[in-house]
């Protein structure tokens, strides 16, 4: 296994031992859960966790494309690998994966009552759940507020106006010196991130969903055919031509740094946007993405992650205990706090904290109802 590991030790107080928790019943615990601020926040949760449970838990960065990090797991789990007991899982890759997964049903109590139901159920495979919900996720547009002001210009509410508009502020900003600056950046890397994107501008002119659910294929259209010809021409125009190998952190990194007007990513870098060390924290509006024109509709793909425990984990029930603490309230909460992660519990939409701390949170549910998602349950 080449994927760096951080090892976090947890240590277990020397009373303990008297209680009768001895080092037999200690386990190992390996766990995936992302890489950047998804890895960070998840090191610093399994650290509280195992300290509290007299585990040693190790966190495994994957890389940043979903695409290499669902190779990385069919790899490890067609070979029947114990070397990871906890995988964080896309989840559109609950049917591909679902044979390897530990079934967590008979172990979660009723948590799963808890969580929206949608995404509940697209984790049942053949009658077993197989994972439980992280977080969830819906694509939108962020825009620098003080730009969009200074130049008198509005929210775009199509993809046309947003053309038009980053091509007139970028061709302004670059005059007054700021010879980096971009009119708009998002997600252009062969991966699903590109699928996303694609998808979005493809059902923003009612052009379908490139596959639909009765499996028939529907991209040869002339709506999709509008859709792309649209963006087609934004790279090195109102794009970068390097946003060809951009995912969301590449991205964000170009917004954050104040060299874009427009991006398109995930409610989690809201939060770091607005972080102290931000040079555009106080400077950043949210909306939904753009319609395909008058006649279109604002899509967003509707994404996500979930915690599984893999079969092969050598120490299923710890793994077990781990997965429902890290999808369960306390961590949500945090998550929505700290990294604006969309919770998949519903009770804490209404919680105080969590609101103060998102406000876009009130127009995300909108988002969410409109959200689009990807044809994965059609084509395995």
């Amino acid at each position: 296994m080449n994927s760096h590991r951080i090892v976090l030790f947890a240590a277990i107080a020397a009373g303990a031992v008297a209680l009768g928790m001895g080092a037999a019943h200690a386990a190992t615990l390996r766990v995936a859960c992302g890489s950047g601020p998804h890895l960070e926040h998840c090191t610093k949760t399994v650290q509280a966790w195992g300290k509290q449970h007299g585990h040693t838990v190790e966190t495994v960065s994957t890389p940043n494309s979903p695409t290499e990090q669902l190779a990385l797991y069919q790899q490890m789990l067609a070979a029947k690998s114990p070397d990871i007991d906890v995988y964080q899982i896309d989840g559109v890759w609950a049917g591909i994966l679902a044979s390897h997964l530990v079934d967590l049903k008979p172990h979660s109590k009723g948590a799963e009552d808890n969580h929206f139901p949608a995404i509940i159920e697209n984790n049942r495979v053949d009658g077993k759940l197989i994972a439980l919900p992280w977080f969830t996720d819906a694509s939108l547009l962020y825009y620098r507020k003080d730009l969009l002001e200074k130049y008198g210009e509005q929210v775009p509410q199509t993809w046309a106006q947003l053309t038009a508009t980053a091509q007139k502020i970028q061709d302004a900003e670059r005059k007054a010196g700021n010879d980096k600056f971009w009119g708009y950046v998002w997600q252009g890397r062969a991966y699903e991130g590109l699928t996303c994107n694609a998808l979005e501008w493809v059902a923003s002119y009612n052009g379908g969903t490139i596959v639909e659910p009765d499996g028939k294929i529907s991209i040869n259209n002339p709506q999709a055919v509008k859709a792309l010809a649209q963006a087609k021409p934004w790279v090195n125009t109102i794009t970068p031509p390097g946003v060809l190998n951009y995912t969301e952190e590449e991205s964000r990194g170009v917004f954050q740094a104040g060299n874009a007007l427009f991006m398109r990513n995930w409610p989690y870098a809201w939060g770091l946007s607005q972080g102290a060390d931000s040079p555009v924290r106080g400077k950043v509006g949210t909306a939904p993405l753009p319609k395909g024109g008058d006649d279109g509709r604002h899509a967003a793909t509707l994404g996500g992650w979930q915690m599984s425990v893999s079969k092969y984990s050598a120490n299923q029930d710890a793994a077990i205990a781990l997965v429902l603490y890290l999808t369960g309230p306390e961590v949500q909460k945090q998550r929505a706090v700290e990294l604006s992660q969309l919770p998949t519990l519903v009770k804490l939409y209404e919680d105080p904290e969590v609101v103060k701390a998102n406000p876009f949170f009130a127009e995300m549910k909108g988002i969410l109802a409109g959200a689009v998602a990807r044809p994965a349950t059609v084509t395995g």
